[in-house]
C-alpha cells in the first residue's frame, strides 16, 4: 500500500490562494470600471502603475531573499488594485508607484510574505503616502474634468468631496442617488457605492468573505451617525455618512482581509464594530474628513488580542482552559 505523508491540514478545500484572489479581482472590476467612467482613463493608468509596482516589488523581493516566486498567487495584483482605488485619479504616478513598493516590500515582504503581514498592505501604502505627501493624495478633481493621461495633474480644478461638506458640518450638495450610482468626486474607488456592493455580493456568494464584518462595520457607522447626527435630519445624515467616502470600500474589501482580520465569529463582530466606531470618531474629530484608513489599521493591530479573548471554549474544559 502506498501512503502519502504530508503535514496538516489533511482535509483541504477546492479553493486555492490564486482562485480566491481571482474572485477578489473580479469583484473589484465594477468599482474600477465606475472609477474609470467617472474620472477618465487616468484612473486606469493609476491602477496600472500601482499594480505594476506591486508585482515588480514582489518579484524583486523574492529574488533578493532567495525565495520561491509568489506572483502566481495574485495577492500582489490585488494589493495594487486596492491601493489604486484608495487614491484620487490626480495622484502623481511616481507617488502611486512609491505606495505600491511600500505596501508590498515593506508591509508584506518584511513581515514574511502573504499571510504574515500585520497590517493591510494597501491601506498601509495609502497611510504612508498620506504621511509624507498628503497634498498629493487629497487633491480631488472636479467632476467631469478631463485629466491629462501623461504628465502632472496638479493644475486640475479641484472640488470638495461630500465628506468635506459634512465636516463643516453640512449635508453634501449632491443627491443620494448621485452617491449611490457614481456621480461624485473623490478617490477612484469611491465613484459608485452600487459598484462596490455588487463586488461585495459576489464575494459573499462565492463564500470568499463572510458578511459578518461588513454588516457589523456598516451597521455601527449607521447607528452612531444616526444617534450623534450633525444635521437637521438624522436619517439623511446617516445615509450620507454610509455612502460618502471609502467606508463601503473599506468594509467590504479592506476589513475582510484574511490575514489582518479575526478568525473567530465573535471576534469578527467585535472587529467590525471597532472599525465602524473608530471611523466615526476620526471623521468627527480628526484632521482629515475620512477615517477609514486609520480605523482599519488600528483594528488590524488589535486582531491578535481579539482572537485570543474570543476563542471558543474547548470541549471538556472550564473557563480559562482548566479541565
Amino acid at each position: 500500500m502506498k501512503l502519502t505523508v504530508t503535514s496538516s491540514p489533511h482535509i483541504r478545500g477546492k479553493e486555492s490562494t490564486g482562485s480566491i484572489m481571482g474572485h477578489v479581482l473580479l469583484a473589484l472590476l465594477p468599482a474600477l470600471a465606475a472609477g474609470t467612467l467617472v474620472y477618465g482613463l487616468r484612473a486606469l493608468l493609476v491602477t496600472a502603475v500601482t499594480t505594476a509596482a506591486c508585482l515588480l516589488s514582489e518579484w524583486l523581493f523574492r529574488v533578493l531573499t532567495h525565495q520561491h516566486n509568489t506572483l502566481p498567487d495574485g495577492s500582489a495584483a490585488v494589493t495594487g488594485v486596492l491601493l489604486a482605488l484608495t487614491l484620487p485619479a490626480t495622484v502623481p504616478y511616481w507617488a502611486a508607484a512609491v505606495g505600491g513598493v511600500f505596501a508590498v516590500a515593506a508591509v508584506k515582504g518584511l513581515c514574511g510574505g502573504i499571510g504574515q503581514n500585520i497590517f493591510n498592505p494597501a491601506l498601509a501604502g495609502r497611510a504612508f503616502l498620506m504621511l509624507l505627501w498628503p497634498a498629493a493624495i487629497t487633491r480631488y478633481a472636479a467632476l467631469g474634468q478631463a485629466l491629462p493621461l501623461f504628465g502632472s495633474a496638479a493644475d486640475a480644478v479641484t472640488a470638495a468631496t461630500p465628506l468635506h461638506h459634512m465636516q463643516m458640518p453640512a449635508l453634501p450638495e449632491v443627491s443620494l442617488a448621485d452617491l449611490f450610482l457614481g456621480r461624485v468626486g473623490g478617490s477612484i474607488g469611491e465613484a459608485s457605492a452600487l459598484a462596490l456592493l455588487i463586488g461585495g455580493a459576489w464575494l459573499v456568494f462565492r463564500r470568499v468573505i463572510s458578511p459578518r464584518i461588513p454588516l457589523t462595520y456598516l451597521g455601527t457607522v449607521a447607528v452612531l451617525t444616526l444617534v450623534f447626527s450633525k444635521g437637521d435630519s438624522p436619517v439623511l445624515w446617516m445615509l450620507y455618512s454610509l455612502l460618502s467616502g471609502g467606508v463601503i470600500l473599506g468594509a467590504v474589501f479592506m476589513a475582510t482581509d484574511y490575514t489582518t482580520s479575526p478568525v473567530t465569529p465573535r471576534g469578527q463582530l467585535f472587529y467590525g464594530a471597532g472599525c465602524g466606531a473608530l471611523t466615526v470618531v476620526f471623521r468627527y474629530f480628526g484632521l482629515f474628513p475620512e477615517g477609514v484608513t486609520y480605523a482599519i489599521l488600528l483594528m488590524n493591530a488589535a486582531v491578535w488580542a481579539i482572537d485570543r479573548f474570543t476563542a471558543p471554549r474547548r470541549f471538556g474544559t472550564g473557563k480559562g482552559g482548566a479541565a
